[in-house]
């Protein structure tokens, strides 16, 4: 065998450990009622999959009703081998107990692949979010969304809101260690004109993947003419030692209606790195609610932690 041939199997491993830490392993969701998984689709049809089962604590309930002080729903975007409870296990419960109307989707499927999605074409999945909020809006009665991602799902719905119709149904959008210009993965990705055929593979097997490289056409589409769309806010929540969106400074954007937030800014012992800031940080979840109602927004510190 080639040398660049043994080389190739690593180095794709590499990467895809590399993205993997972009989401939290696969948990039982917190229900007596466990989800069912979403059955795969073709990563060419963006058909939405039937939403994973609510958990106790309320999220995913198509009866509820956007009150009053939360008057849209909270539409949570998981993210890279992500699925629409594991990721969410933490900020979902906490929204809820806000008084928010929450739900998750599961995007990206790839035929044969349980549990770990989107790792479909990222425009493909853009479409699934386009018709999962079209169909919480019709359950909530609400005008309009607020959508809130983790890593790819922070970026992908830039995509919905600048081509497919998204601005006018999205009042915020909330990026946790979003994406948003992908990513070098450490550097690894620059090795890939190195090893003939890397590239073609990424593209073949987990285009989601291969989407989210630094300088990809996806990305570069979505990025050309700036980066946001009017009538959107948007906030990004960032950190320094964020080890798969690198480097962090990237995941900010520019324009108007644009709150970028590093977390040591507001708490300089705060040491989440990509999973922990959409997963179990609650600095970050306190910052998310204030970007969800900024009316009532508080500050964030250090003490966040127990609110």
């Amino acid at each position: 065998m080639l040398p660049w041939k043994r080389a190739l199997g690593p180095l794709t491993a590499l990467l895809l450990a590399a993205t993997s830490l972009a989401t939290p392993a696969v948990a039982a969701a917190p229900t007596a009622a466990t989800a069912t998984p979403t059955a795969p689709t073709s990563v060419s049809a963006p058909a939405v999959p039937a939403v994973s089962a609510s958990s106790s604590s309320g999220w995913n309930d198509y009866s509820c009703k956007p009150s009053a002080a939360h008057p849209r729903p909270v539409v949570l975007v998981h993210g890279t081998l992500g699925n629409a409870i594991d990721n969410w296990l933490g900020l979902a419960p906490y929204l809820v107990n806000r008084g928010y109307c929450v739900f998750s989707l599961d995007y990206g499927q790839l035929p044969g692949v349980p549990f770990f999605h989107g790792l479909g074409p990222i425009d493909a999945s853009a479409g699934q979010l386009a018709t999962y909020v079209d169909k919480v809006l019709a359950a909530t009665g609400a005008a309009k969304a607020d959508v809130v991602g983790h890593s790819q799902g922070g970026m992908m719905p830039r995509y919905y809101l600048k081509f497919l119709g998204g601005a006018a149904k999205v009042n915020a959008l909330v990026g946790l260690a979003p994406s948003n210009r992908g990513s070098t993965l450490l550097g690894l990705s620059r090795l890939l004109p190195y090893f003939p055929g890397a590239g073609e593979l990424l593209n073949e097997k987990t285009p989601g993947l291969a989407d989210q490289v630094a300088g990809s056409a996806f990305l570069t589409k979505l990025n050309a003419g700036g980066d946001t769309v009017p009538g959107v806010r948007y906030t990004v929540i960032a950190t320094r030692y964020d080890e798969v969106v690198t480097p962090y400074r990237s995941q900010f954007l520019t324009g108007p209606n644009v709150r970028n937030v590093l977390l040591q800014d507001l708490c300089p012992v705060d040491l989440s790195e990509h999973v922990a800031i959409g997963t179990i940080d609650r600095i970050a979840f306190h910052e998310v609610n204030n970007a969800l109602d900024p009316a009532r927004a508080t500050p964030t510190t250090c003490a966040s932690v127990i609110g």
